[in-house]
């Protein structure tokens, strides 16, 4: 079983603090199949939140800040077959109904996405109502220098509240991030100009790759102030960043922030016909997450997610692990979570010029590979 073996090697990796806590509980119980131990393993959140109108507002980390439990997704919102009065609107209702975390992405939809949300955000007051996130693909600081100053004139702003380093899927993702001349320096000066609040990142293929990055972040002294990562109501079956992950941020007060909670752009979890949608929602606002990013394309969807607030009631053990029991069977290869699986959703995989080339220690040492 891909769940035993892979707890197994987290295990022999010597993870430590309630990460390895959680392993231990896992490889105890989990044998035995039973939906009270699988729910107990899980961690969760002891405070819904505050609830302000049709929304519920969680701390994001130690930061001080307050945002909404739901995030609008930025990949959405940018879609083609959504025109771009469209996405405004649905931008400007959802923050007029609560909605304060912004999600984007220097590389979502050749940059619609930022470009309609910082069209929306430009309008009637609204950049102010809003804590506004995106992400950078660039691992050497030139690169990931012009992607904020790009991120910055599409979203029409002088300064983005969150920037994280997007899709940290490869082991040397965070070496490379952290090296001389690395990007985690472009966000630091950008950070000291004013340009940018808070450092995070985000990744969706594996939980020893976050953990290796926050192992690589502690080296240089350095703590984020957030992580995202696929959080969903199959993610406790298979490599799971619930488990592995989410016990560590909440130790370092580091704000989570889950994504992919039907499974990606294509709604693949709920192709699986086990649980319902705000089944999902319910499930990742459970765990001890400060935002639920989801994405929103039409009226009914941006109504779901407030609805999913309207009914959502802290479960016990109990309640979580019947939930995800229902999804235990069809979750235990990965078969719906692709992001973990395969290559589908590794936007800069097929684009490695996003990355930059190799740094300058690189071309020293093997001029060959340089490029």
């Amino acid at each position: 079983m891909e769940r035993r073996n892979f707890i197994k090697v987290a295990v022999a990796a010597g993870l430590g603090g309630s990460a390895a806590r959680a392993i231990g509980q896992q490889s105890l119980k989990a044998a035995g199949g039973e939906e009270n131990a699988m729910g107990s393993m899980l961690p969760r959140t002891k405070d819904p939140g505050e609830l302000r109108g049709e929304m519920l507002y969680r701390p994001l980390g130690r930061t001080g800040e307050r945002v909404s439990a739901i995030g609008l997704g930025g990949s959405h919102i940018g879609k083609p077959g959504l025109s771009p009065a469209e996405s405004i609107r649905l931008i400007q209702q959802a923050i007029d109904r609560g909605i304060t975390f912004m999600d984007n992405s220097w590389d979502y939809n050749e940059g619609q996405s930022e470009l309609r949300m910082g069209e929306a955000l430009s309008q009637g007051g609204y950049r102010d109502k809003v804590f506004l996130m995106t992400k950078i693909d660039g691992r050497g600081k030139d690169e990931a220098t012009r992607q904020i100053e790009t991120s910055l004139e599409r979203l029409k702003t002088d300064r983005i509240d969150l920037l994280q380093h997007h899709e940290v899927l490869r082991f040397d993702d965070p070496d490379r991030i952290f090296a001389k001349g690395g990007a985690m320096e472009a966000l630091v000066a950008a950070q000291q100009a004013g340009k940018i609040r808070y450092i995070g990142f985000t990744g969706h293929k594996d939980p020893r790759i976050h953990l290796y990055m926050l192992d690589i972040a502690a080296r240089h002294g350095f703590r984020f102030d957030t992580a995202q990562m696929p959080l969903n109501v199959m993610d406790a079956h298979f490599r799971s960043f619930a488990q592995l992950v989410v016990p560590r941020l909440t130790e370092l007060e580091i704000g989570v922030l889950g994504m992919k909670t039907f499974g990606g752009a294509d709604g693949v979890i709920l192709k699986s016909k086990t649980v319902e949608p705000l089944e999902c929602l319910h499930y990742s606002l459970n765990l001890p997450t400060s935002v639920v990013i989801t994405g929103i394309d039409k009226q009914e969807i941006l109504d779901q997610a407030f609805q999913a607030v309207k009914t959502f009631r802290l479960m016990n053990e109990e309640e979580v692990g019947a939930l995800i029991g229902k999804t235990q069977k069809v979750a235990a290869a990965g078969e719906y979570e692709l992001f973990k699986t395969s290559s589908h959703f590794d936007t800069t995989a097929k684009h490695p010029d996003w990355l930059g080339g190799d740094s300058p220690e690189v071309q020293a040492l093997a001029p060959q590979a340089a490029g």
